[in-house]
């Protein structure tokens, strides 16, 4: 969906499609993504946001199946505009927890894998576009000290090969690191840090411009066009983030969000044992749900919900945040309420002066929903959130 007054593309992202295989991306296209563009943009060209794991990515190597894509993405009026090249692997149905991140950025097969993806989504614009391409946060934040020098040179080939695609296609790709609770990036701060430090720092324009065959003051100007920031509101919520001064943080920093992606997160007022009883419903075996606990003694941070509830009577008293992505329309959810205050706060702030240009929903966690909490369809779900964000937005 185009909104309004050069407020750039909202999409969703297509993540929450369980579709591993690019016969069941096909299928997903076709099928649930047809669907939502039908209740929410009949008339008009609709923005994607795709994720195609590496499997997709394999045999989208056969020009013909590439053609394919490109057959569907006219003939169904999509545009892509964004791609999340954050989940290498299987997304769904099975034990993903830490594993999201592997391979991370100390591997040359994250490197190789975002490259392709940006490859083939320069191959789907057109000259003079501009697309975004979200990527893990370095790594898990146990494996992240002493590798960051590896981790930057890493992303900084990748953004040496987007500037390449650039001068040979007019598609401008860029990368947009994802910061995530307990991972090396989870916040503002740790972010500009690493950027001041390991990416826009004299040693790394070098390198930059080494790689690119430009000067040290070219690489300069054009290292924030190839990399920046994906700014996830439910992630920065849960690390309990200011809507508006981190912003203003990346903007000081001269660090461009590339692409905001609209998501909530799980807020427990104050921990207490109804509240750690109900949660339980929530500690679910596929994905990680990273725990910030403010509290007397200020802040702390679990890797999983169920080492934070291992605390028992001990968390009592705090607030908690949890990534949990839950319906961004949601105000509640059964007896906990959500972060949508955080995000509407950035919603105004994109309203009074637009962040980025791709704006992406990301509910991928419907299927893992306590079951007293599904009610929609998917689809029907997908375009409530649509329609919820456009209304704020127009």
């Amino acid at each position: 969906m185009r909104l309004p007054n050069d407020r750039g593309d909202l999409t969703y992202c297509l993540n929450i499609h369980p579709a591993e295989t690019w016969s069941e991306v096909r299928q997903a296209l076709l099928g649930p993504v047809r669907a939502v563009r039908q209740a929410v943009a009949p008339d008009q060209t609709f923005a994607l946001g795709l994720r195609l794991s590496a499997q997709a990515m394999h045999t989208l190597e056969d020009r013909h199946v590439r053609a394919e894509l490109k057959d569907i993405l006219a003939s169904e009026g999509y545009r892509a505009v964004t791609v999340n090249g954050f989940p290498y692997g299987t997304f769904h149905g099975v034990r993903v927890k830490e594993e999201v991140y592997q391979p991370d950025w100390r591997c040359k097969a994250r490197l190789d894998y975002t490259c392709a993806l940006a490859e083939l989504m320069a191959e789907l614009g057109a000259a003079g576009d501009r697309i975004s391409l979200s990527t893990v946060p370095g790594t898990f934040k146990p494996l992240g000290a002493g590798n960051e020098s590896l981790m930057a040179d890493n992303l900084l080939k990748a953004a040496a090969h987007c500037a390449e695609l650039e001068r040979r296609t007019g598609v401008c790709v860029a990368i947009a690191i994802e910061p995530e609770p307990y991972c090396f990036l989870s916040t503002i701060d740790e972010v500009i840090t690493f950027f001041q430090e390991y990416l826009f720092s004299g040693s790394a324009q070098r390198r930059f411009a080494e790689l690119s065959g430009i000067s040290p003051v070219q690489a300069a100007e054009e290292l924030p066009r190839y990399l920046g920031l994906c700014y996830d509101v439910c992630h920065a919520a849960v690390e309990f983030e200011d809507p508006r001064s981190s912003v203003a943080q990346l903007r000081e920093a001269g660090i461009a969000i590339h692409k905001l992606q609209l998501s909530a997160a799980l807020r427990v007022a104050r921990i207490d044992a109804r509240a750690r009883q109900a949660l339980d419903a929530f500690a679910e075996s596929t994905y990680l749900h990273q725990v910030v606990a403010l509290g007397r003694q200020g802040v702390a941070r679990y890797a999983d919900l169920p080492e934070a509830l291992a605390r028992g009577c001990q968390a009592d008293g705090e607030e908690w945040r949890i990534h949990y992505h839950v319906p961004i329309f949601a105000e509640t959810l059964g007896e906990f309420g959500t972060t949508q205050p955080f995000l509407s706060d950035i919603l105004d702030l994109h309203r009074q002066s637009p962040l980025c240009t791709h704006l992406e929903i990301e509910t991928y966690t419907w299927h893992v929903l306590p079951e007293a909490l599904k009610h929609e369809r998917i689809e029907e779900a997908i375009a409530c959130e649509l329609r919820w964000v456009a209304e704020r937005l127009a």
